[in-house]
């Protein structure tokens, strides 16, 4: 896209000033992210929507709207000061009131660029313990919203439904890879622990766990600090929607306590690090007492070990398709990653007596 459809693009949003500079901002991989510079001294943050992922536009944004705004008269209610940089706020399309812009069949939104903040890729005990308060915090200031939200990507953390879609590949077997001796020997292991692996869903249809507002992609480098190292906000708010607080918790852990990358092909370099779980498990539990029910708190090591065996099985369900969802990088590149994952489970769920141990 050239330089001034950028700026007309840019400049169809109420910001303050005339834009003189719009540049690539970070390195997503959902969205297309710039910084957008104007004359008044303001920076704004200027995304094109994946709409491949985010299908529904409005309903995305209205989520987005009814969260921040929550927050925001939260923390104003509380007394907080600098409201901009503890919560992300988004700019309206002049003369819309909405908060998202459609031009030529693509979809883009504007929020205000928060000046001397940091994203951190490090995942230590001293993150991990930060990331877990500040996600707890955020579930706890939304435990109360009033406004239902939709679901941006449905069933996301639906184990039911991944395993229906792994039955649905092993059944087609498009690839003709069901005869592969490491495919066989995952799909006896999944198959072992699935019910067992089934429990969150059993206890929503019993009545008995409940869904909440949670943020859907707890990582280190999703909130922003200042300069001191203090937490600002959460932000990449584009998978916020109802879910069990597992996916929040489970999700964290499943990237930051594995000793190893996610596509690690040396499975004896893979194992679940109990002082990330601490850590982050100590800061998430410090700030949702006030919502947290028991039955939530005593699965919390059951979602250590869902979202590793989940995404093994979404890797599996891949591979036996035939590569058509996760990019690769090379041939068996979804195998080793679902062999990965699965390791991983196997080392969380041989922690989960003393994941329990240290939680009671």
């Amino acid at each position: 896209m050239i330089m001034n459809e950028l700026l007309s693009i840019a400049g169809r949003f109420a910001i303050d000033g005339r834009v003189v500079s719009v540049a690539p901002l970070g390195n997503g991989l959902i969205n297309d992210t710039l910084k957008v510079v104007t004359d008044s001294g303001r920076a704004y943050v200027l995304q094109r929507i994946n709409t491949n992922v985010f299908p529904d536009v409005e309903l995305l944004q209205g989520n987005i709207a009814a969260v921040t705004s929550h927050m925001r008269a939260k923390l104003e209610a509380a007394g907080e000061s600098d409201l901009d940089r503890k919560v992300l706020r988004f700019i309206e399309v002049s003369g819309t009131g909405k908060t998202w812009l459609e031009h030529e069949g693509k979809f883009w939104r504007m929020s205000l660029f928060i000046p001397d903040s940091y994203t951190y890729e490090t995942v230590d005990p001293k993150y991990s313990r930060l990331a877990g308060e500040a996600f707890g915090h955020f579930e706890a200031m939304l435990a109360d919203l009033p406004c239902p939200l939709g679901e941006t990507i449905p069933d996301f953390h639906n184990m039911d439904l991944r395993a229906r879609q792994l039955a649905d590949a092993v059944a087609a077997d498009k690839a003709g890879r069901l005869k592969e001796a490491a495919v066989q020997e995952l799909l006896s292991g999944i198959d072992e622990f699935a019910f067992e692996m089934g429990k969150a869903e059993r206890l929503h249809r019993e009545g008995k766990l409940p869904k909440r507002v949670c943020h859907c992609d707890t990582k280190v480098n999703n909130m922003l600090f200042d300069a001191d190292g203090n937490v600002l906000c959460v932000i990449d708010l584009d998978t916020v929607m109802p879910s069990y607080v597992f996916s929040d918790f489970g999700d964290f852990l499943r990237t930051a306590a594995n000793t190893a990358a996610e596509d690690e092909p040396d499975l004896s370099k893979i194992s679940f690090r109990m002082d990330i779980f601490k850590a982050f498990t100590e800061g998430y539990l410090s700030s949702t007492a006030s919502f947290l029910t028991d039955i939530e708190r005593e699965n919390l090591p059951y979602a250590a070990t869902l979202f590793p065996y989940m995404q093994a099985v979404r890797f599996l369900t891949d591979y036996i398709n035939g590569d058509t969802y996760y990019k690769i990088q090379y041939p068996g590149h979804n195998l080793v990653r679902a062999r990965a994952q699965w390791q991983l489970f196997l080392s969380a769920r041989a922690a989960v007596p003393a994941m329990t141990e240290f939680i009671i």
